[in-house]
């Protein structure tokens, strides 16, 4: 382990992450464009146990017509391949189908997609190193624990905006 990775640290981070993450989700529900709304999105799903409704903030890249986020944590359990997840992207409500990859090839090659539209996302990606390298091994492992990188292919109704304006964002 890395001293950015040691598991007190990533305790203390995910403390900070929930903490944050309240006044994060009240920004990005705003039926306006916000700056953070830019690389920030809120994720609508239901709890797979409990029926709840969770608003889950996420990062995401957008890769043609489709957009990408790093899936580490318990809510991508939640997710359902082809079933559609309520988005809040960019002011806007819009429905999407989530694909989470879990192939480590694939994984690894969108990781680099989001990392060269991103570079930020490797401080929160723990097997990602500072000049932005996917660590393979230590992707794997965190493949066999249930991360997965989620590829999201938007509906063709959103609630306001085409298609296209979504995926392509505020002007």
């Amino acid at each position: 382990m890395t001293p950015t990775t040691t598991p007190g640290r990533m305790q203390r981070r995910a403390r900070i992450f929930k903490l944050v993450n309240r006044p994060m989700r009240w920004v990005l529900v705003l039926p306006v464009p916000t700056p953070l709304s830019r690389r920030l999105m809120v994720v609508t799903h239901v709890g797979r146990r409990s029926g709840r409704t969770y608003r889950q903030p996420v990062s995401y890249v957008r890769n043609g017509e489709t957009l990408l986020t790093p899936g580490g944590g318990r809510w991508t359990r939640n997710l359902h391949d082809g079933e559609p997840v309520q988005l809040r992207l960019a002011g806007r409500r819009v429905t999407a189908i989530p694909e989470p990859v879990r192939d480590l090839d694939e994984a690894e090659r969108l990781l680099g997609t989001m990392l060269a539209a991103n570079p930020r996302l490797a401080r929160f990606i723990p097997f990602v190193g500072r000049d932005g390298t996917v660590d393979r091994d230590r992707l794997a492992t965190a493949l066999g624990y249930g991360f997965c990188v989620v590829r999201w292919h938007l509906h063709h109704r959103a609630t306001r905006g085409t298609p296209a304006e979504v995926a392509r964002g505020p002007a």
